[in-house]
């Protein structure tokens, strides 16, 4: 039996062709087959809040344009920052997602040792929706207009009370902005939560409250609470009549709940572009466009650049309202 042995020459040409056939295909292979296995989403807040609902409303479709399952996972705790932790230390595979909201940009500023970094350890992939809060007052309350809120506010010896579902909350500091700019007393009765924020409202036992509107058009249409004024740059549909804060003597006041998704920083890009795809595709598909305008959400498709852009924006913009109002996380 012979022996035949290959020239050194020859075994680094098979050697070379063999890198060139395998790995770099492998690696091309391995982005343009992304998703290959199911997609966790993470939640901040326990079930059924406006994050959980909105996030489950674009997974389905995300899920079905990715040909993968998406799992809504919810992680509260400390306004958020406990599943948003989680998911900053997550791999940047695209396999993990968190839902991000407007409650992430406030943190920067109010959690003065926040573990992640709102905007350097996430990349955005793209916005889901916004809602606005609506100013409501007991209908015991002399009051019909932001103007006479305003007198309301400065005739009574403490100002006007608002409720909120929190302190540092967005409820809380869109009261806070507006008493800056009107520059009037108002007294910040803090809630763990927004339903028994509403309660003591409803009962009488506080005066006001910047509410999501998805929670106090209920209570608007039962003639329990009176709108007073939206705080989005536009008037809602669902309220019409009722005018914006911005029209009715403060210009540019523009408030609103909003919600994203975002993965870990470090994501690569054909993957966040594909995942923004998808959510731009759920968003405009006419299921989710008619769930959300239930909801008094607006849905918000765009770019993951124009996400980063008003993400920045709102972190400037709330560091300025927090340090003002001396906001401290509870």
């Amino acid at each position: 039996m012979s022996t035949h042995f290959m020239p050194k020459k020859g075994l680094l040409t098979i050697f070379a062709a063999l890198i060139t056939a395998t790995s770099i295909p492998a690696f091309a292979q391995s982005s343009s087959a992304w998703p290959t296995k199911p997609i966790k989403i993470v939640v901040g807040y326990s079930a059924g809040g406006a994050t959980d609902v909105l996030t489950r409303l674009v997974s389905v479709g995300m899920g079905n344009t990715l040909g993968q399952s998406i799992v809504v996972e919810n992680r509260p705790g400390a306004n958020s920052n406990v599943g948003a932790e989680i998911v900053a230390r997550s791999a940047a595979d695209g396999y993990t997602l968190y839902a991000f909201s407007i409650a992430n940009t406030i943190n920067a500023t109010l959690y003065p040792n926040l573990s992640y970094d709102p905007i350097k350890d996430f990349e955005p992939v793209g916005m889901i929706a916004k809602i606005p809060n609506i100013l409501v007052v007991n209908p015991s309350l002399p009051v019909k207009t932001v103007a006479d809120y305003v007198r309301y506010a400065k005739d009574s010896k403490d100002g006007v009370t608002f409720a909120s579902s929190g302190s540092g909350s967005s409820i809380h500091l869109s009261g806070e902005m507006f008493k800056m700019q009107a520059k009037i007393q108002m007294l910040h009765i803090p809630y763990k939560g927004s339903a028994p924020a509403v309660t003591d409202l409803l009962g009488g036992q506080v005066e006001s409250m910047f509410d999501n509107a998805p929670s106090a058009l209920p209570h608007i249409k039962a003639g329990k609470l009176r709108p007073i004024a939206v705080t989005s740059a536009q008037r809602s549909p669902f309220l019409p009549d009722v005018p914006t804060i911005a029209e009715s003597g403060y210009p540019g006041f523009d408030v609103q709940s909003w919600f994203a998704l975002v993965a870990p920083a470090g994501t690569p890009k054909p993957i966040v572009l594909q995942l923004n795809a998808a959510l731009n595709k759920a968003l405009n598909s006419p299921e989710v466009k008619q769930r959300m305008q239930e909801l008094a959400a607006t849905p918000e498709p765009g770019t993951p650049e124009k996400m980063a852009t008003f993400e920045a924006s709102e972190v400037k913009r709330w560091r300025e309202v927090v340090k003002a109002s001396g906001a401290k996380a509870e």
